[in-house]
């Protein structure tokens, strides 16, 4: 029962997480109906996301303990020590990119701000180095040597899309002609080289 309880309250928390990240990142379309209070509530919708996106990790900790009864081994055939490495060696650049976004994105990186401009740093060579996060997803279920969670893991992969998709709609709406041009020399999820 506790099994099955948990993995109902990880994709409840998964698709709280997408739906209130994805409105959290429309500030610019918001403001069109509401006025400047949008960057607030925008605010607001992103913290709640974050609330439900550590429901989702506590829920595969609580996985760990209470898998389900599949037909899908509970661990991996390996031993615990070669998913560590694995999940330490991908947490590793994507701990990277996250962290650069974040001090080079600001406030914005947890509450849209109205007067952001485009961002230097990190974004001359990558649009969403915050969307790494996806990734440790994997992590964590690597550290938890967990096969039905590194399955699962792929559902963090669309709903991250689906939060840049979000992003990106909202960026051309505020900064119109200039993000456009931004998009279109720099890549979205793997950073360019350095020149």
């Amino acid at each position: 029962m506790i099994a099955w309880l948990n993995v109902v309250c990880l994709v409840a928390a998964t698709i709280l997480t997408a739906l209130f990240y994805v409105k959290s990142a429309g500030p610019a379309a918001l403001e069109q109906r509401i006025g400047p209070a949008a960057y607030a509530r925008c605010g607001r919708y992103r913290a709640v996301s974050m609330v439900f996106m550590f429901l989702g990790m506590a829920n595969y900790v609580v996985y760990y303990f209470y898998p389900l009864p599949l037909p899908l081994p509970e661990e991996f055939p390996w031993s615990h020590w070669i998913s560590a490495v694995a999940g330490t060696a991908l947490a590793l650049p994507a701990v990277y990119l996250m962290m650069r976004g974040m001090r080079d994105a600001g406030k914005e990186a947890l509450v849209p701000q109205k007067e952001q401009t485009l961002y230097g740093g990190i974004y001359e060579r990558v649009r969403h180095p915050q969307a790494w996060e996806a990734v440790l997803w994997f992590t964590f279920a690597l550290w938890l040597h967990s096969p039905f969670l590194v399955l699962y893991s792929f559902v963090w992969l669309a709903v991250e899309y689906l939060m840049v998709m979000a992003e990106e709609r909202d960026l051309g709406l505020r900064f119109g002609r200039a993000y456009l041009d931004y998009r279109q020399r720099t890549p979205a999820f793997l950073p360019r080289r350095s020149k």
